[in-house]
């Protein structure tokens, strides 16, 4: 198919953020182009796991149900040492009561780009494979891009421009974005492999020895792992390694008989962490590796590029489609970069214990920390807080100039991931959650108290005649069933109130203790950049 010379958006890399990005688009009725140098989506794991806000972003997409047929949560983590288990400690439901799906889930990426790939053929989305970017240059009103698709060079005209084209981004090169960080020293492997039948439970199995380090995560299919490793020093400069040399290694870090009935995927690696600069540059943006990339520790890269996308996309579409102003789009850089360095920073902390060569951090990660961790883990709290760490439900733009909070309660604030709490509905008769109410695209009105029928009929009318299509309304009086809720947003008495209006990526934009349509115009109008014309009846 030939390549449009004119759209709104143009997405360079088809990897799980870039095609994201596009099916996050496509729900607001923005029709992108994505391009990929490849010839067609990945068929190797990559990216082992995908996590809870994740998992959250799948069902507000009606999409979570295929995720949960074709994966499998992971049971837990043991630490072994000389092939004996020093400590395990259990996964199964951690984070209960916290999001709908507590606990570390094992989706590969191939998988993850097979479903989001359906999801554009279903909205008549394609992808151009084998389409390289050649060159971006920024006009004051658009971009051109210069694309060859194998046979020819031609130019794109675009509004917007999307680099979500990898670690190497020819997007932020064009851009002379700086990528700033470094590469670790070690060189590791990596194994997807079918084992033995009976080699190995479901759970994570992490050996830390004294020379050497190996992981063996259960992936999806049976008896098949995904199998990290430090390559050892004698084989850092051979040509041509194998994984025929790398498994006596493996054998001796494990003191197992490790046997590899089947070897579907075989690398060597280098591990970076870099942050670009700038996330944005003009009428362009940058988001997953093209963005930041760290080390695979706690498996948070691909979900925190999914969120870059996430976050950007309904902003984006908001202004494309004229309801934003386009002052909004300059929250996704101050919002996500905080993001993107603290990652960098915890899991380069991390990564650097796990692979130090200092003989106290060695012998107290070896024989210290697995005691301390069995300590801690009998702790509901430290149980509570490493699930909401790892899932990233923690992550809050609480200092977001697009929220407002005008609460007393500080429990809960604007900025805040909208907390998983099961609801029951007066309206519909049914239990249903939170999260539910925001599966609609658009912001989400949630009024909780006691109140009149006129007064939600005053609210609706408001709505429908100023955000029609923009926000929708759900409204929660008090009873035995909901008294979770009220709990929550600090509601203890049938005379309190609270307005709720929560973004379309499921975090609260705007908190009050009064239901006010004169505050909450002002929310909309002066602080989430809704434009005005797109408020007429």
């Amino acid at each position: 198919m030939a390549i449009p010379q004119q759209t709104s958006v143009l997405i360079v890399g088809a990897g799980p953020s870039g095609l994201m990005m596009a099916a996050q688009l496509l729900r607001y009725g923005v029709q992108p182009i994505i391009i990929d140098q490849r010839d067609g989506p990945t068929d190797h794991t990559k990216a082992l796991a995908v996590q809870a806000r994740t998992m959250e972003i799948y069902r507000q997409m009606g999409l979570v149900d295929r995720v949960l047929s074709e994966g499998k949560p992971s049971e837990g983590i043991t630490f072994n040492q000389n092939g004996k288990p020093q400590a395990s400690f259990d996964f199964e439901n951690i984070g209960t009561g916290q999001t709908p799906f507590p606990y570390v889930f094992f989706y590969p990426q191939s998988r993850n780009e097979r479903l989001l790939l359906d999801e554009l053929t279903r909205l008549c989305c394609p992808v151009y494979w084998n389409t390289t970017l050649v060159s971006v240059k920024q006009h004051s009103q658009n971009v051109t891009a210069v694309v060859n698709d194998g046979n020819a060079e031609q130019i794109t005209t675009c509004n917007w421009v999307i680099g979500a084209d990898g670690a190497h981004s020819k997007v932020r090169k064009q851009l002379n974005i700086k990528f700033v960080g470094d590469t670790y020293p070690h060189s590791f492997y990596l194994i997807d492999a079918q084992l033995a039948p009976g080699q190995l439970k479901s759970n994570i199995e992490l050996h830390l020895a004294k020379k050497g380090l190996a992981a063996f995560f259960p992936m999806p299919d049976k008896d098949t792992y995904r199998i990290l490793g430090d390559l050892p020093a004698s084989l850092e400069n051979k040509e041509n390694v194998t994984v025929e040399d790398v498994l006596p290694y493996l054998r001796k870090v494990t003191n197992w008989p490790v046997e590899l009935a089947k070897t579907n995927w075989f690398s060597l690696y280098r591990i970076h962490h870099r942050v670009a600069e700038n996330f944005r540059l003009g009428n362009c943006f940058l988001i997953g590796d093209a963005a930041h990339i760290h080390s695979p520790v706690g498996g948070q890269g691909m979900n925190t590029g999914l969120q870059d996308a996430y976050n950007l996309a309904w902003k984006l579409a908001g202004v494309i489609n004229g309801q934003l102003n386009t002052q909004m789009l300059d929250s996704y850089a101050a919002e996500r970069m905080p993001v993107a360095k603290a990652l960098v920073h915890t899991t380069d902390r991390a990564f650097n214990i796990i692979t130090t060569g200092n003989f106290i951090i060695n012998f107290a990660k070896r024989w210290v920390v697995p005691g301390v961790l069995k300590l801690v883990w009998g702790s509901q709290k430290f149980k509570e807080l490493f699930f909401r760490q790892v899932s990233q439900t923690s992550i809050s733009y609480r200092h977001s100039k697009i929220n407002l909070h005008l609460s007393r309660s500080s429990a809960i604030k604007a900025g805040d991931r909208l907390p998983y709490i099961k609801i029951y509905d007066e309206k519909t008769q049914q239990e249903t959650d939170l999260h539910a109410w925001c599966s609609k695209p658009g912001f989400t009105l949630i009024v909780l108290g006691k109140y009149k029928e006129i007064d939600i009929f005053t609210l609706a009318k408001w709505i429908t005649q100023k955000y029609n299509g923009i926000l929708n309304l759900y409204y929660l009086p008090p009873s035995t069933q909901n008294t979770a809720v009220f709990t929550a947003f600090d509601i203890s008495n049938l005379d309190q109130k609270k307005a709720i209006i929560v973004r379309p990526d499921m975090y609260i934009g705007f908190i009050n203790d009064i239901v006010a349509i004169d505050m909450m115009d002002n929310y909309l109008l002066n602080v989430a950049g809704v434009l005005a014309q797109a408020n007429q009846p």
